[in-house]
């Protein structure tokens, strides 16, 4: 239940954060008021509704800034944080984890060492098991985008091969994101394809990818990345793949929502949206109006993460959001730090 706080308790809290230097690393509590809010924001021009938070932001070196929206977006009251840095900027570091348990977000903020800047959480995951590719640093891959999937055909369980969405960094801090499929038996080759494998369920499923099949493949050479699904935005259009993808996830209607993308000036995008919290009102989105946020702060490309109780956002050692499971922190196995060098 939210707890109502007096105009001099805001003050005070507010007061009080901004006299902590508090590391960013350490455990975060659920903030219910927006940051405070002044212009200043240098990355970009903020889309209609769009706020720069101050507080959080004067934390981050610079070419990091935090904005939020709480206000009506397409017909209905929304709440939205996003996080923009330059991919470009060697302070900054992309980190990928995996955690063979799952636990909270704000342990594994907690637990890393060094300087957490911001984090959300990763790709999807059951039974401690990742479903979605995490790789860190060139090192092995730790967990692979899911390689088959069974999904009905003519009455009868059958397999499947999705080229399913991932966001990377190169080794010299350039974003990509990509269909992919892990090639052979092993994870590690990684090829990525120009438009995904074209399958749609209640359909003959397409052949294995390969080295030439989707037509165009090539390999994927990515320094850091994380798995998702489905592609959102590609080559600056909205591009919501799916059905090819073999992707359900309440795609048509409200919910908690996670996506990673980048502009063409190379700023990094993590968007957070409130929802599944009928107290707060705030119900989420769906996919397409995910895609359409994204493009409005100009995001390129872009995919999908887990979402419903698995949204959320650390920045500045705060869980911005509150999560879509009543309130409370879901447990998830992967999660993507920003972390400062």
């Amino acid at each position: 239940m939210k707890k109502i706080i007096s105009i001099i308790g805001l003050f005070a809290f507010l007061i009080t954060i901004n006299a902590c230097s508090k590391s960013a690393s350490s455990t975060p509590t659920n903030t219910t008021p927006p940051p405070v809010v002044t212009p200043g924001a240098k990355l970009m021009n903020l889309p209609a509704g769009w706020k720069y938070s101050s507080l959080i932001s004067s934390g981050f070196p610079d070419g990091m800034e935090l904005y939020f929206f709480d206000s009506i977006y397409a017909g209905r009251k929304t709440k939205m944080f996003c996080v923009a840095y330059n991919a470009k900027n060697a302070l900054f570091e992309f980190k990928p984890v995996l955690s063979s348990t799952a636990k909270k977000l704000s342990d594994f903020n907690k637990d890393e060492s060094g300087k957490v800047l911001a984090c959300i959480n990763g790709g999807y995951f059951g039974s401690n098991q990742s479903f979605s590719l995490v790789k860190y640093n060139g090192l092995p891959v730790a967990s692979a985008n899911i390689k088959t999937l069974s999904r009905n055909f003519n009455g009868v369980a059958t397999t499947y091969y999705p080229t399913r969405a991932a966001f990377g960094i190169s080794a010299t801090g350039d974003p990509s994101v990509a269909w992919i499929y892990h090639v052979g038996t092993g994870n590690d080759l990684v090829y990525q394809y120009p438009s995904p494998n074209a399958n749609a369920e209640g359909q003959s499923p397409q052949p294995i990818p390969t080295a030439t099949f989707p037509t165009g493949a090539s390999i994927w050479n990515i320094h850091s990345a994380i798995g998702g699904s489905p592609m959102l935005l590609r080559n600056n259009a909205v591009n919501i793949t799916d059905v090819q993808e073999l992707i359900s996830i309440n795609n048509t209607t409200s919910r908690s929502r996670t996506a990673i993308g980048y502009t063409d000036n190379n700023l990094i995008i993590l968007l957070v949206v409130e929802g599944d919290n009928s107290s707060g009102g705030y119900l989420g989105m769906n996919l397409a109006e995910l895609a359409a946020a994204l493009k409005s702060l100009g995001c390129s490309n872009a995919i999908n993460l887990d979402g419903g109780g698995s949204s959320s956002m650390i920045a500045g050692g705060q869980l911005l959001n509150r999560p879509g499971d009543n309130g409370v922190e879901r447990s998830i196995v992967s999660a993507v730090l920003i972390k400062q060098r």
